[in-house]
Formats: C-alpha cells, sequence, structure tokens
C-alpha cells in the first residue's frame, strides 16, 4: 500500500501543512534523488568491497556464528529461526526438477537462545 493511498494520512499532511510554490518541490526532489543516489551507490561500494574481501557473511567473519549454526543449510537455518516445529522434508529445487529431500526434525536441531 502506497503511503498517500491511506486518505486519513493524506487529509492529516494537507491539513497541517501549507502548499510550496512547484518549482522549490521540483528543486528538492532533484537534491534528494541526487543524495538518495549518492547514498545508494556507497552502499553498492560497501557490499562488494565486504564480498571481495571474504566478509559477505559478516556472522561468520565476527565469530558471531557457531560450528553448529555454519554446518546446518540455509533452510534448516531458517526452519530454526522461525521456530518450526516437528518433522518434515526439506526439498531442494532447481529449475523445474527436484534435486534433493533431506527429512528435517526440530528436535534434532538445538535451539539458540534467544
Amino acid at each position: 500500500m502506497a503511503l498517500f493511498e491511506m486518505k486519513w494520512l493524506r487529509r492529516f499532511v494537507r491539513r497541517n501543512t501549507s502548499p510550496i510554490p512547484e518549482h522549490r518541490a521540483d528543486l528538492w526532489k532533484r537534491r534528494l534523488s541526487i543524495g538518495y543516489a549518492i547514498l545508494a551507490w556507497q552502499a553498492f561500494g560497501l557490499v562488494c568491497y565486504m564480498v571481495y574481501t571474504g566478509r559477505n557473511d559478516w556472522a561468520k567473519y565476527y565469530g558471531y556464528k557457531t560450528e553448529d549454526e555454519l554446518s546446518l543449510s540455509p533452510a534448516q537455518q531458517f526452519a530454526r529461526h522461525v521456530k518450526v516445529e516437528g518433522t518434515g522434508k526439506i526439498i531442494r529445487i532447481s529449475g523445474f526438477s527436484k534435486v534433493e529431500e533431506v527429512p528435517f526434525d526440530s528436535s534434532t536441531i538445538d535451539r539458540v537462545k534467544d
């Protein structure tokens, strides 16, 4: 839902602010878009740098993940994170074909204390 599709919010903003000239609004829109572009480019550069230096898994790099957590597949880590109870199957799919099917039992995976 877009921000101004909420009619009550639109009414609140229009009631409590005064209109500004169109040229000033356009000027600030351009300034903010340039600032956003610079910020996004810097964030992209930081991500590329972290991947290049081998720190793309920052939790592993800084020692926040234990060896037990690293031995789990991403699907098992996610199931553990959302606290799935009981047993089931984890199915890995590539394209339109099933690659692997692994049984999953939440009681065999130790829970991390929150």
